[in-house]
Parts: C-alpha cells; sequence; structure tokens
C-alpha cells in the first residue's frame, strides 16, 4: 500500500506551576499541561496518529513515562523520533488535520507558529499541517477547563 491514515488523541490535566506547550510552542497562560515529558497534548496525539498508521504501536510504547529518559522531555524531540520511526519502514507525513480542545486560553493566534514549527520538525510544507482549535462549550472536563485534549488525523505515503 502507497498510503495510509492513522487517527491519535491525548490529554493531559491543567495544573499550577507548569509552563502550557501545545504544538512546540510556549503559549502564555497561568497553569500548563501535567505530564511525564513536557505534556504538549498536539504532538502527543500527532505522534500517536503517525505511529498508528505505520501499524508501530504507541507514543507510550516507545517513549515510556516511567522512564526517566523522557522526563520533562520536549515533545519536539518525541515528534522527530517518530519520524524517524516511520521513516524505518519507508513513510513520510503527507499531512495532519489536528484539532485542539481547550476553553482557555484562546490558541487561534498561536495556531500560525505551531504550524511552523511542526511542519519543519516533520520535513513537510506548513500547508500540509492543518491546526483547528475549539472549545467544548463548557461541558466536560475540558469545560471545566481542567485539562486540554487534542485529535489528529495523518496521512502517511511511502516513498517508493
Amino acid at each position: 500500500m502507497a498510503f495510509r491514515i492513522g487517527f491519535g488523541y491525548d490529554v493531559h490535566r491543567l495544573v499550577n506551576d507548569r509552563e502550557l506547550w501545545i504544538g512546540g510552542v510556549k503559549i502564555p497562560f497561568e497553569k500548563g499541561l501535567l505530564g511525564h515529558s513536557d505534556a504538549d497534548v498536539l504532538i502527543h496525539a500527532i505522534c500517536d496518529a503517525l505511529l498508528g498508521a505505520a501499524c508501530m504501536r504507541d507514543i507510550g510504547y516507545h517513549f515510556p513515562d516511567n522512564d526517566s529518559e523522557f522526563k520533562d522531555i520536549d515533545s519536539k524531540i518525541l515528534l522527530a523520533r517518530t519520524i524517524e520511526l516511520i521513516a524505518t519502514k519507508g513513510y513520510r507525513v503527507g499531512n495532519i488535520d489536528a484539532t485542539v480542545c481547550a476553553e482557555h486560553p484562546k490558541l487561534n493566534p498561536h495556531i500560525p507558529a505551531m504550524q511552523k514549527v511542526l511542519a519543519e520538525i516533520m520535513k513537510t510544507d506548513e500547508d500540509a499541517v492543518s491546526i483547528k482549535a475549539t472549545t467544548t462549550e463548557r461541558l466536560g472536563f475540558t469545560g471545566r477547563e481542567e485539562g486540554i485534549s487534542a485529535y489528529a488525523v495523518c496521512l502517511i505515503v511511502k516513498d517508493e
């Protein structure tokens, strides 16, 4: 098969005394996401989509949260390693379509910077990295501002 699709999802709790990193960009906000790494929910969802498309399990399998090597790691490094992993099977990114769900902060002003950062890491055009932001209309854990979630789908292409 010359191409495959993948789906990824991630969620992290919002807490005090953490920086907020989404899509490889530091977002000014009074809270950050709790996680073993920098908890970049968007990058984690994208990694899971890419790994799933390549039938290579998930982010936790390759970068476990009980391994000190990944404690507080920059998720951009995890994405770069994910790109290397799918390349071992001859795949590269075709495109990404992702949605981040958060009541606050407003993410739309940061999307162009996220696209630029992610496209560079994934060695693709910015136009191949679609990122959207939405709220959950104050419903659920996201609506209560307890956490942020992200969904991602991807197309990977086999270099032949």
